[in-house]
């Protein structure tokens, strides 16, 4: 089976990368080209277009920004593979914008998964990302080599929109924890603890979450740098407000967030590092939250 991969940015580009290392046949495509050097350097084939793409492979993988962007994507892949083909989304979109875009396909004679991933771009790397998918067990199965390429935690949770749910449930946690541990580190900065110490001990303690133990580490370094914006999380917590809203379910913590995100765009820009919301109460306070010996990235 010859697979596309379509996006290759932060995370798109790791997991294009690591269906190429586990040898799958991989032809790739990106609006910039210099973003594939690496990919060919690893034997990819270079597509002109999302149409020459598709036309070339049996399945296509997409990670895009936006439902937007997808479904003009999805426009020039329907093209390309003229009634016969598989398309897998691990972009974050809506459940209503992927079954949608799932009904366009079909209606196209090609069969869609939904295979959003999570853990952050450092697992993406190291081929452990988590995937959600959704969509029929048979495409499921027939494609499981390639989501074990990618990552090492596998899950199907259902028919097509099911992977869009968890993936917007656990997105609105790590939100959640992220401003949460912000607020933890503070005290202990302002309680006068060192504070690589506290970030040691709240990582061995009931109180830590995976958060913490990541992202946490860059914020004590500055940099802040996550590979995920403020734009990204706000649209991902406005699916999580909807859902909210849809299923009946007061989400308190949610909407206090989305409006904390709120502030931090406003403050630091859309393009901003999402892990920069901590640096609303940094800025307020006039206090930093650094401490030696932390990484600049997770590797």
């Amino acid at each position: 089976m010859r697979y596309g991969y379509l996006g290759l940015g932060n995370l798109g580009g790791h997991l294009a990368a690591s269906l190429l290392r586990e040898g799958f046949d991989v032809a790739v495509h990106d609006i910039d080209a210099g973003l594939a050097r690496r990919h060919l350097d690893m034997g990819a084939t270079w597509a002109a277009s999302p149409a020459e793409l598709a036309a070339s492979c049996d399945t296509v993988f997409t990670c895009l920004p936006s439902p937007a962007v997808s479904e003009k994507v999805l426009a020039g892949l329907l093209e390309g593979f003229a009634g016969n083909g598989t398309w897998i989304e691990n972009s974050t979109l809506g459940r209503d914008d992927m079954l949608r875009l799932a009904g366009v396909a079909e209606a196209a004679g090609v069969r869609t998964l939904e295979a959003p991933v999570t853990g952050g771009v450092h697992l993406a790397a190291q081929g452990r990302i988590t995937v959600l998918a959704g969509g029929p067990e048979d495409l499921f199965e027939t494609h499981r080599p390639a989501f074990e390429a990618i990552g090492d935690r596998i899950f199907h949770m259902g028919p097509l929109g099911s992977a869009a749910i968890i993936k917007v449930i656990t997105n609105m946690l790590a939100f959640i924890h992220l401003v949460a541990d912000g607020e933890a580190l503070m005290l202990a900065r302002r309680g006068g603890l060192d504070l690589g110490k506290a970030w040691q001990a709240i990582a061995a303690s009931s109180g830590t979450s995976f958060v913490h133990e990541t992202e946490g580490q860059l914020i004590l370094n500055g940099s802040y740098d996550i590979a995920f914006t403020m734009d990204l999380a706000l649209k991902d917590l406005g699916f999580a407000m909807g859902f909210g809203r849809e299923f009946g379910v007061p989400l308190d913590l949610a909407s206090l967030t989305n409006q904390t995100f709120l502030r931090g765009k406003a403050a630091y820009g859309g393009s901003a590092q999402s892990t920069q919301i901590v640096k609303l109460l940094e800025d307020v306070l006039g206090t930093d939250l650094r401490a030696p010996g932390y990484p600049a990235r997770l590797e």
